[in-house]
């Protein structure tokens, strides 16, 4: 069993192998708690997401292990979860089961353009400057995310807002009277001394004093103290048991809603409805295949994986197993499952083979048993991983260009759009408007690949039409 592996070729040993995969898992098991904060939002049960969220993991960790024979770790991707909560279910107003079906076709898609080649077409024809700046842009948008969920801000919780959704039962001359006796704040500073948010503050203190001193798996363990230090300021809610039999995947296994997308209230199929999802489902495989090259080419760079020409060994393999995980995560119910940065952390401790992919998998399926007690985990534990990992993100920003306007136009208002409009496709599909707008200006049109052109026409008619 051990010798598909290939450890000694790889120099490697099984002992180093052991070690750096379960350094991976603790480096990133944060995700085990902070995905289902995130999508519990949208109506999904804590519990039944806590286990989808292990068993993908798991499923897309071991299917790149044994078959790509790589060390890297997949789970639900921060960012993606996001994408999923704020844009599709509370942006666009799909139900969670309906989002799980965008999830699962975006998988399906991001398979058929893996098995025919069409991937690294897509890849070659969005600008680099463009895909340098969706990871900055996301990190924006996460970090908001985990400031306005823990309270530390609010947003669009302003006086003015409740009058502009009031503006049907409101005339011209009340609704001018009424906003400018309003406080203009719509994005503004929250109670700093509410205990989640005072608990907050100090669980990001103390994830920032654990990564400054290097502390291994310091994510986890910010999680861990922030949760005990809410006992007693009375933000944890500590369970009157331990009881791992009324923990249940049904409430999201096979839940998707296919037949739903399609269809508009009575009136049925309809043209919109298609095109909306068509680009949603884009929106999420572009993020996806871009989030896992990025990640793949990366930490593979840094543990001295790459063959001779300069490309990650298997990489079709890997590709594949991230879109199989997503597949199947959307089944069982999570958001999209993509390959984790914080690989790197196992492949920094020496792991080469995809039995550190193997051993991780073995550990997040054990992580199951901590269902009945996740529950007790506050978002003023998770906000903090939120706004840390936005915070990392835009490391990507110094790789822009920031000397050139046609560079610096499209790619920052792809990275502001992001939070500014709480969507991650709105980001992309603008930044992309704005770059083929700016060749078409210069005379310079010729240089966007068709399927860029394909792209933009697919967001303006939607923007137009929708």
């Amino acid at each position: 069993m051990l010798e598909k592996f290939q450890i000694k070729s790889k120099g490697s040993s099984v002992k180093t192998e052991v070690i750096a995969g379960i350094t991976t898992f603790l480096t990133m098991s944060y995700i085990i708690f902070v995905n289902p904060s995130i999508l519990a939002q949208t109506g999904m049960n804590y519990e039944s997401v806590f286990i989808a969220t292990c068993i993908a993991a798991a499923i897309g960790t071991l299917i790149m292990g044994l078959f790509a024979n790589l060390p890297f770790a997949l789970a639900p991707g921060m960012g993606l979860n996001a994408f999923f909560t704020f844009t599709v279910v509370f942006g666009l107003g799909y139900t969670w089961q309906q989002g799980l079906a965008i999830v699962f076709l975006s998988g399906v898609l991001f398979l058929i353009l893996t098995v025919t080649g069409v991937r690294r077409n897509i890849i070659d024809a969005i600008p680099s400057f463009l895909k340098q700046a969706i990871t900055p842009g996301i990190g924006l948008f996460i970090a908001l995310i985990g400031l306005n969920n823990a309270g530390v801000i609010d947003v669009n919780q302003g006086p003015i807002i409740d009058i502009i959704l009031q503006q049907e039962s409101l005339d011209k001359d009340q609704m001018i009277t009424q906003v400018s006796q309003a406080p203009p704040q719509v994005i503004q500073l929250g109670k700093l001394s509410d205990p989640v948010v005072l608990l907050t503050v100090i669980g990001f203190f103390i994830l920032t004093a654990l990564m400054i001193l290097k502390v291994r798996a310091s994510m986890i363990w910010g999680v861990i103290a922030t949760t005990l230090i809410g006992i007693p300021m009375g933000v944890t809610q500590i369970p009157d048991s331990y009881d791992i039999s009324s923990i249940s995947l049904s409430p999201t296994f096979f839940q998707l809603d296919i037949a739903g997308l399609f269809t508009s209230g009575a009136e049925g199929f309809a043209l919109s409805s298609v095109l909306s999802v068509l680009i949603v489902i884009i929106s999420f495989t572009i993020v996806d295949l871009l989030d896992t090259l990025g990640t793949l080419i990366g930490t593979a760079q840094k543990g001295n994986l790459l063959d001779e020409n300069g490309d990650v060994p298997n990489m079709n393999k890997a590709l594949l197993a991230d879109a199989t995980a997503t597949t199947i995560g959307a089944l069982i119910g999570t958001s999209s499952v993509t390959t984790y940065i914080e690989s790197g952390a196992g492949i920094i401790e020496g792991g080469k083979t995809g039995l550190t992919a193997v051993v991780a998998a073995c550990l997040f399926v054990s992580a199951i048993l901590l269902a009945p007690i996740a529950g007790i985990v506050p978002v003023s534990a998770t906000s903090p991983i939120l706004i840390m990992v936005g915070l990392l993100m835009m490391d990507a920003v110094k790789k822009i260009d920031f000397d050139k306007l046609e560079i610096v136009i499209p790619a920052v208002l792809l990275i502001i759009m992001m939070p500014f409009t709480y969507s991650i496709a709105n980001g992309i599909a603008l930044g992309l408007i704005m770059h083929v707008l700016i060749q078409l200006i210069k005379g310079n049109i010729k240089s966007v690949h068709p399927i860029l052109v394909v792209l933009v026409l697919l967001f303006l008619l939607k923007y137009v039409f929708i």
